[in-house]
């Protein structure tokens, strides 16, 4: 099956060509997409080093960039990444060996043991995103989950195609919304522990603590809203029905 990688950069002009030539190297990805998102000036041209092929979407949020980046990809598998330096390429083994039985793969980032010396994941952060993971487990009760901020995943296309469809956030919280929308869907999903480094540069959202606590209440607020809304949510589409995707050119 073809497999695009999806990269969405704003402020990852130091990691980028590194993080796109160690998944080229691996010799499993068909094509590498870079959503570029308002990106620090000089990404384009680390962009330009590698096999990766560039798109520009200007509105502005990792929701935004992530749909772009669906959109874009026109393979049968397609997973996403952050190119932050932060995941290591080679866990997309990982990711890939659980498809056959699942149709949505999602990393954690909480397990310690998978956890690097650097990495930004303190008490506050890890306890912080297993605790809604068990708010989402118990609410919906789903499958056993550790962790609703980790970026890296994988999906096939119908998958892909009912995110898009149901979705509505452009924002940081966007993760979570796929996540929450794949269990109202009742999608068969797994996730597994990958590696998680020390990141490359600042993030604009976790290195900041004040944003970071705002992002937390506000993924909160998500899975009551989503969970009182489930109904609905599941209401107009089916997995296996009509595709309602269109192709947004460069």
């Amino acid at each position: 099956m073809s497999l695009s990688v999806v990269l969405p950069t704003y402020n990852e002009k130091d990691s980028i060509a590194e993080v796109v030539n160690q998944f080229a190297a691996l010799g499993l990805v068909d094509e590498i997409i870079v959503v570029n998102n308002n990106a620090a000036e000089g990404t384009s041209a680390e962009v330009a080093k590698t096999v990766a092929r560039e798109v520009i979407e200007t509105r502005q949020g990792y929701g935004a960039a992530i749909k772009r980046g669906l959109r874009e990809a026109n393979t049968d598998l397609i997973a996403i990444c952050e190119p932050d330096g932060t995941f290591k390429p080679a866990d997309l083994h990982k990711l890939l060996a659980f498809l056959p039985e699942c149709d949505y793969v999602i990393g954690s980032r909480t397990v310690s043991n998978f956890v690097w010396e650097g990495a930004n994941m303190g008490w506050f952060l890890q306890w912080g995103n297993w605790a809604v993971a068990k708010m989402v487990e118990v609410l919906y009760n789903t499958s056993y989950l550790s962790d609703v901020g980790c970026t890296f995943r994988i999906m096939g296309r119908e998958q892909a195609d009912m995110i898009l469809d149901k979705s509505r956030l452009d924002g940081s919280a966007y993760g979570l919304e796929m996540l929450l929308l794949a269990v109202i869907m009742r999608t068969k999903l797994v996730q597994v522990p990958v590696n998680y480094q020390e990141r490359i540069g600042v993030s604009s959202v976790t290195g900041d603590f004040g944003k970071t606590v705002k992002l937390g209440f506000e993924m909160i607020g998500l899975v009551l809203r989503m969970w009182l809304g489930r109904r609905r949510i599941r209401r107009g589409y089916r997995l296996g029905g009509a595709s309602p995707r269109v192709k947004v050119g460069s």
